[in-house]
């Protein structure tokens, strides 16, 4: 089954019970809440990835660098010149605890094994223990910034893609003189992900994760690309009509001001996950741009403002839900199109607004 499949299972049984609660407790508050916890457990997907390597490879700065912050800031794990990490670290990733974060070594999803020269003996016994356990690994050589840098500085006819050519031919015979077949190497810049081999590695790894999984690592990988901001808006725009299902049962429930105070709740809910996934917060825009979304019920109504016929559903939701026989289906069905149509607008002018973000920060 898929994640759509699964999320529409969880959804319906997330309903029946909410409306069993409202109806027996009669309670607007307990409702809000019951709606929050349910949007909180259907979109905590853990991603568990395990990066190792010797030392002074760049371990912690392509840790902090896959998560979207800055060695300096106070969530990065720890940069330096002598071995920083010295054991099993757990480093969560700021929008998405459940989504990056280490554990024991049977529990990680995939591993990365980098270095920042040649690989050696002990990569591949690693690799090899990993292949024992039936999962992914994949060979990171780190740092090729420095080595671009030097190269051009100390050859007088500097060719770029040979010298890439050269530095990846290497590392794959150095493996393969260490008996391990077909090995692939990505080369990655932890200064600028956008260079080199990181978006082939985030295509490689999102394509062979498992299928529940791919979601939450596309949304916890910073924007590399606007093909990827394109990726996340198709992802969350793919869960829209089961939220617009959730709201459609909530507006069936004949108690006042239901509706709309858990109408209001899911929206600040999924669309701070846009703004997350989007990487519009505060947190991961302050060194890039002078922008920043913080989702409140305020900014929503002036949001919903703007589109009239949004407003329009709104009110005639809360006025048809009482009229007699045919009330309840018109209500769940205005709530349905309020929810649908507010979720996409929102989606577009978010992924617009990460794009044109992406596209200053790259010029």
């Amino acid at each position: 089954m898929s994640w759509c499949g699964e999320f529409y299972f969880f959804c319906v049984a997330s309903l029946k019970h909410f409306t069993l609660v409202t109806l027996e407790k009669n309670d607007q508050h307990l409702a809000v809440a019951k709606i929050q916890e349910y949007l909180d457990k259907g979109q905590n997907v853990p991603l568990n990835i395990a990066v190792t390597g010797e030392t002074g490879v760049g371990k912690s700065t392509f840790v902090n660098a896959i998560r979207g912050i800055d060695n300096k800031d106070e969530k990065a794990a720890p940069t330096g010149c002598v071995e920083t990490t010295m054991k099993v670290t757990p480093y969560p990733h700021p929008n998405y605890p459940n989504y990056l974060k280490m554990v024991e070594f049977k529990k990680f999803d995939f591993f990365i094994i980098i270095s920042a020269d040649r690989f050696r003996e002990n990569d591949v016994k690693l690799a090899k223990e990993i292949q024992k356990m039936e999962k992914k690994f994949y060979f990171v050589r780190s740092k090729i910034d420095d080595n671009i840098r030097n190269e051009e500085r100390g050859q007088r006819e500097f060719n770029e893609e040979r010298t890439l050519t050269q530095i990846r031919d290497n590392c794959i015979q150095g493996l393969q003189d260490l008996r391990l077949q077909s090995p692939q190497v990505f080369l990655v810049s932890s200064v600028d992900l956008t260079l080199y081999d990181f978006p082939l590695l985030v295509e490689t790894l999102k394509e062979e994760l498992p299928e529940l999984k791919k979601e939450a690592f596309l949304l916890a990988m910073p924007n590399i690309s606007v093909d990827m901001i394109k990726e996340k808006k198709k992802a969350f725009k793919a869960k829209v009509k089961y939220f617009a299902i959730l709201s459609a049962g909530v507006g069936a429930v004949p108690v006042p001001g239901v509706s709309a105070a858990v109408d209001t709740t899911l929206l600040v809910s999924v669309v701070t996950k846009y703004v997350l996934g989007f990487g519009l917060d505060i947190p991961s825009l302050k060194r890039m741009a002078n922008y920043s979304v913080k989702v409140t019920p305020e900014l929503l109504l002036r949001l919903l403002v703007q589109f009239s016929s949004l407003t329009a559903l709104l009110a005639a939701e809360e006025g048809t839900r009482f009229i007699p026989i045919i009330g309840i289906p018109v209500s769940m069905g205005l709530s349905f199109a309020f929810t649908y149509s507010s979720l996409n607008m929102i989606l577009d002018t978010l992924a617009d607004d990460a794009e044109k973000v992406f596209t200053r920060v790259c010029s």
